[in-house]
Formats: C-alpha cells, sequence, structure tokens
C-alpha cells in the first residue's frame, strides 16, 4: 500500500500572486511537509515519571504551554498538559519514543496519516496567520507553538526559526484542500514560491 500526501492533488509548484518585480527573497514558500512520522504522546495521570530526563535525539520535552523544542528533523510540541506531539523525519522514531517513555505511563497514539503539515517561510509568514487565525502572534518567537483556529478550521502553529520565520502549520487530513486554499490565498498578496 503507498501512502499519498494529503496534498498530492492540490499543491502545484510554481509562483503564485504578487510575485512579480519582487526579489526572491521577499517571496514567501509554501510547501507540504511529507513523509513523516507524527506521535501524540499522553502521560497517564497515575504516572510518577519525571520526564527532566527524558530526551529525544537530544531534545528536551517542554512543560510549559506554548512551547517547543527540536530542529528541522525533529518536533516535539507542548500541546496540553502531560500531551505532547512528536514530528519526527525519522521512519524509526516510534522506538526511540517507546524507549525513553513507557507503555505503562503513557499513551503513545500515531497520528501521521491523519494530519497535513504546510510549512510557510519569510518575512511576512506571520502576517499569513494572523490574516486567519484569532491568535496573537505579536511575541511569537522561535521554539513557540499554539493551538487556534484558520478560517474555521483546527490548527497547530509551531514557528521552527525565526530567520526567516518558518512556521509549521498543521491541520487534520479531512481538512487538508480548504487549509491549503486558506493558507495560499491569505498568501497571494506577498507573493509566494511553491515549492
Amino acid at each position: 500500500m503507498n501512502k499519498i500526501s494529503p496534498l498530492a492533488n492540490t499543491h502545484k509548484i510554481g509562483l503564485y500572486g504578487n510575485y512579480k518585480a519582487k526579489h526572491e527573497t521577499d517571496l514567501l514558500s509554501i510547501r507540504e511537509i511529507s513523509n513523516i512520522k507524527i506521535f501524540q504522546l499522553s502521560k497517564y495521570k497515575m504516572s510518577n515519571m519525571d520526564l527532566s530526563n527524558c530526551f529525544l535525539e537530544g531534545h528536551k520535552f517542554p512543560t510549559k504551554a506554548g512551547l517547543s523544542s527540536g530542529n528541522n528533523s525533529l518536533r516535539i510540541q507542548w500541546q496540553a498538559p502531560n500531551t505532547w506531539i512528536i514530528i519526527s523525519e525519522n521512519k524509526n522514531i516510534s522506538h526511540e519514543i517507546e524507549k525513553q517513555c513507557p507503555g505503562s505511563d503513557f499513551a503513545i497514539t500515531d497520528l501521521s496519516h491523519s494530519r497535513a503539515i504546510i510549512e510557510v517561510k519569510g518575512n511576512d509568514a506571520l502576517n499569513v496567520i494572523k490574516k486567519g487565525s484569532p491568535i496573537n502572534l505579536n511575541n511569537f518567537v522561535k521554539n513557540n507553538c499554539a493551538n487556534s483556529v484558520y478560517h474555521g478550521i483546527t490548527i497547530s502553529v509551531d514557528m521552527i526559526n525565526d530567520d526567516p520565520i518558518t512556521l509549521n502549520i498543521m491541520a487534520s487530513r479531512s481538512f487538508a484542500d480548504s487549509f491549503y486554499h486558506a493558507i495560499t490565498d491569505a498568501s497571494l498578496e506577498f507573493g509566494f514560491r511553491a515549492i
């Protein structure tokens, strides 16, 4: 069975919107993040395990609301008290999660086939989110994450870099097309390259 990315029939490579007479570095870039593993990790109420000693590929689990950790190939997002989303390019990350977070203390759920992730990169990336979400992004910096809505679609936003601003925006796969069209429509004003 072949995995089909959520935006396989929607995302088309090219230049769109207000891109003429703009330098390439002034354009947004938009791409689908695919071929990744996504897990939700939830700590049981009865667990006494201390996460301060747990690391995934050298990265700690954030313990405060609105924080994420990791790098370009692994992201750990705080989602709720004792709940995290782990996004990784490592196809065997589940084994690492199970070693660090045993089943007696944690529930691990594979969400890989049920989510769509779009990366929006460029100086106006935050403005794209501001056009469709009520979330306050004025103090949003690298390794911040938040849950919100975007044109009525539940999303998770993670800032993986701040120079240039790089956001990974995740939504349910069932809303992938609407989500993609809302993001790209908001990006037309700035001009973007779909890659």
